[in-house]
């Protein structure tokens, strides 16, 4: 013990505090799935990874152009020839065809309305990067962003873990399908301000994680109009952009930054390839900055985590066809909404509804009439069961600082179409256990005017339920998974 304690003291306060936010059930549930995962031969009453946000469904028309386009890989006899100039090169504004295309990409999946400058381009590994990198420019230690809730448990780990800075969650609710407003922006402002806290601006996903849903032009038009008025901030992490499969469809802070009058320097973007392209191994992060100091600065940072030459290389080839590109966005957008229709139809027969949603590769599953208790303890029950019992790995709403028990958010795109009906058999058979009795018809969501946008032509699938470790924690397992 006095030895631990000894090789504690020699370590830094950020290598030993305990704000990168393991101790979190986002994160023992992806240990839970760690210690016994899902295999259809191999461990068939295996943990299912229903925890994991990542989009598998169009891997086969990318390999399909890597067959057709061999020259886009220096390590392809084809494009042998580029290999001397991308083995070297170390520019941190990055190459200039991979600026390009990822601004052409970035405009093709906001349907062309708005264009990017190149110029404006930061890279970082991965959106986990981007995020710290933009709190790095925009805060000191101590300074505060507001976030309405639910959100991304790892922000608390991208955002302040190395930063200093701290959170105020904004409290959104069910009663008005999680929608952020204007009131509930400045309860959380006041409240920080009113404890002396550096308010220095307002983070937002859009689409949604956990909710899966996409934030209407009013409401963006009044978080601007509200960090004007304040002279604060606002980053606008647009990560799922690309995976809107119904109406409304996507609206962009670039595009609401043409319709009205802003300080556009207060504006931010942070955006990626892991969940519009599917490609979260190759760590492309992306900041897009209305600021010029925030570009100059952030792009001296960028040194630290650039994306690798080989990897702008090949996606530049990729991310210039064209063709190639509005193919994808186009079947990747149905794909996601025909599983989508296929999860939450296949829940809907045991009476279990999930909030209205037109984004993401989620959805914000409503378990409340299951609490044993309506708490957060009773939430936490009924997800060991779930996790322990139905060998599912959903995650809880309290992870994601949900104002409400009983939400979960539960991921169907990382698998396949058999693992998908697995899955959904796991819960109708848990539902009938608990229940004991026949479902009963229970009021459904008002939508917000929703409509899928699918053909219901089935695809051939070549991914598989995923068999890797965790990208978030580390190995010890968390006696919360093992609590019964």
């Amino acid at each position: 013990m006095a030895l631990g304690s000894k090789s504690h003291q020699l370590l830094s306060k950020i290598a030993t505090n305990n704000k990168h936010g393991e101790n979190s059930p986002y994160f023992d549930g992806w240990k839970a799935y760690e210690t016994n995962p899902y295999h259809p031969t191999k461990n068939p009453q295996g943990v299912i990874q229903m925890g994991l946000a990542e989009n598998q469904l169009c891997f086969d028309l990318i390999e399909d152009w890597i067959r057709k386009n061999p020259k886009a890989s220096i390590c392809n006899p084809e494009g042998l020839n580029k290999f001397r100039d991308i083995a070297n090169f170390q520019d941190y504004h990055g190459l200039p065809e991979f600026r390009n295309a990822v601004a052409n990409f970035m405009s093709k999946v906001r349907g062309g309305r708005v264009r990017f400058d190149p110029d404006r381009i930061l890279m970082s590994g991965g959106a986990t990067g981007a995020n710290e990198l933009i709190m790095f420019c925009l805060a000191d230690p101590g300074d505060a962003f507001l976030v309405p809730t639910p959100y991304y448990p790892a922000f608390v780990r991208d955002l302040c873990w190395r930063t200093g800075l701290q959170l105020i969650p904004v409290q959104c609710h069910s009663s008005n399908n999680f929608k952020i407003t204007r009131e509930a922006l400045e309860v959380a402002y006041k409240k920080a301000r009113a404890e002396n806290i550096n308010v220095k601006g307002l983070i937002i996903t859009n689409p949604s994680n956990p909710l899966g849903t996409t934030i209407d032009r009013g409401t963006l038009k009044s978080i601007v109009s509200f960090i004007n008025e304040k002279n604060i901030h606002l980053v606008c992490d647009e990560i799922y952009a690309a995976t809107c499969f119904s109406t409304p469809s996507f609206v962009s802070v670039s595009e609401i930054m043409q319709e009205m009058e802003c300080k556009s320097d207060l504006i931010h973007i942070i955006y990626s390839l892991s969940k519009d392209m599917g490609l979260p191994g190759f760590r492309v992060g992306l900041i897009y900055s209305y600021n010029d100091a925030v570009v100059n600065c952030g792009r001296k940072m960028s040194s630290f985590g650039l994306v690798s030459s080989q990897t702008q290389h090949f996606l530049a080839a990729m991310l210039s066809d064209n063709e190639f590109v509005e193919n994808f966005l186009a079947e990747s957008s149905r794909r996601l909404g025909e599983r989508h229709n296929l999860f939450t139809k296949g829940l809907e027969k045991v009476n279990i509804t999930c909030l209205p949603s037109n984004a993401g590769l989620f959805c914000w599953m409503n378990l409340r009439t299951l609490l044993k208790e309506q708490t957060f303890e009773g939430e936490m029950m009924l997800w060991r069961v779930i996790v322990n019992d139905v060998k599912l790995n959903v995650s809880p709403g309290s992870a994601f600082n949900c104002s409400e028990p009983g939400w979960y958010r539960v991921c169907f795109a990382n698998m396949d179409h058999e693992t998908v009906e697995i899955a959904l058999k796991r819960i109708r058979a848990f539902v009938g256990r608990e229940t004991g009795k026949p479902q009963v018809e229970i009021k459904r969501w008002k939508s917000s005017n929703l409509r899928l946008s699918f053909s219901s032509r089935r695809f051939d699938e070549t991914v598989r339920s995923p068999h890797m470790m965790s990208p978030h924690s580390p190995m010890p397992h968390s006696p919360l998974v093992r609590a019964t």
